[in-house]
């Protein structure tokens, strides 16, 4: 009888720990979804949310802000892109970064940036609505031969991206592997190309 008592017992611990560890915090990254047509320049916005209750933000005490990001988007299919640039926008645009890098390879793109907590904080929205605050832009053209009616998906690289206080600390770094850090992806949905329309004159 007593061993009939414990083991339903010890279900009920360990579910309950599982169900909070699934709502644990998470500040999240968003790659926005947007539409272009075939050969058409197009900026795609991404988000970070600032959420309370994760290791870094503007709850915690000073050197545990988010000031430094590591985003990577992936980009497919390739041939789909006639070329991309990712640069700061939103909140981060006239901020100064103490280092900025934005490295590429075909099919994928990144930003890094680490700004100074003191001179340069990042002013983001504790809590904000969903998708938070812009911290980038992606400057896509898009290739002339891509299909109407395609999709470009743009996948956050789950390794490779993450957020860090402005020393990088190991400590605080969030990412989507330690649990408080989600991704959201997003795409860019092709149309057909705008026809060039041309003007006849009536030359008299």
């Amino acid at each position: 009888m007593p061993r009939l008592i414990l083991i339903p017992s010890l279900l009920v611990v360990v579910c309950c720990h599982t169900a909070q560890s699934a709502v644990a915090p998470a500040d999240v990254i968003t790659v926005g979804t947007t539409s272009a047509a075939a050969g058409a320049a197009v900026d795609v916005p991404v988000y970070v949310r600032d959420t309370s209750g994760t290791p870094l933000g503007l709850d915690q005490p000073f050197g545990s802000r988010i000031q430094s990001y590591s985003i990577e988007v992936d980009y497919a299919p390739a041939a789909s892109v006639q070329s991309v640039t990712f640069a700061r926008a939103g909140i981060t645009q006239p901020l100064t970064p103490t280092f900025e890098s934005s490295p590429s390879a075909p099919g994928a793109i990144g930003l890094l940036d680490t700004f100074s907590e003191s001179t340069n904080l990042v002013s983001f929205t504790l809590n904000a609505a969903l998708p938070g605050n812009q911290v980038g832009v992606l400057h896509f053209v898009i290739a002339a031969g891509a299909t109407p009616g395609s999709t470009i998906t743009l996948t956050l690289n789950s390794a490779l991206t993450q957020l860090t206080d402005q020393a990088g600390d190991s400590a605080t770094r969030e990412a989507a592997a330690a649990g408080n850090l989600a991704l959201t992806n997003g795409s860019i949905n092709v149309g057909a190309a705008t026809p060039v329309r041309l003007q006849i004159f009536d030359v008299k």
